[in-house]
């Protein structure tokens, strides 16, 4: 089984502004967490030759992840390094109009990694969508982040998903959540 690691929108202002002033910090330090967790794996992936893919949203110019502002940088934790594929979408499906299909295939990848940013948007889809493509995926229960919506706090979010997407399955393939610290590559 040949596997990957796709890591979705950990761009500088991913959640810049998306929580209330009284819980925009406690958003911020679980990012920072969410993020060391994702910089590990990305280590141990490069260590062990697995494929690292960076997904990068590219937004509108008024937009907080307007292309090419510093808002829509990879966060530094998780640049990519010269030559590496940096896969760039514009919609929560990181398959939509992107080439990452394209890249997997080239690599022979058959089972993904996934972990990033906006939970209930570009994680779901790509956890949801890389399945019915025929993808086995792992998503990193704690590897994936968010802001509040609405009444739901964003840990309720996270807990939410990780407990709809364990097992959801197309055909042969399925979503496992697993920890960070219990990923194997």
């Amino acid at each position: 089984m040949s596997m990957a690691l796709v890591i979705i929108d950990v761009q500088n202002a991913i959640l810049h502004g998306k929580g209330t002033a009284a819980r925009q910090a406690a958003i911020d330090a679980a990012l920072d967490e969410a993020v060391a967790r994702l910089a590990a794996l990305h280590r141990l992936a490069r260590s062990k030759d697995v494929p690292a893919i960076p997904v990068q949203h590219d937004g509108d110019p008024s937009h907080r992840l307007a292309c090419g502002s510093e808002g829509w940088q990879i966060r530094a934790e998780l640049a990519p390094a010269a030559g590496d594929v940096v896969v760039h979408k514009t919609s929560c499906d990181s398959f939509f109009e992107t080439d990452l299909q394209d890249r997997l295939a080239e690599r022979g990848v058959n089972s993904l990694v996934v972990g990033g940013c906006m939970t209930q948007f570009c994680v779901d889809t790509m956890c949801r969508r890389a399945v019915s493509l025929g993808y086995d995926v792992t998503l990193i229960a704690d590897g994936h982040m968010t802001a509040d919506m609405g009444d739901l706090t964003f840990s309720q979010i996270i807990a939410h998903h990780n407990a709809v997407l364990d097992g959801f399955d197309a055909g042969r393939a399925t979503i496992k959540v697993t920890a960070a610290r219990d990923v194997r590559f």
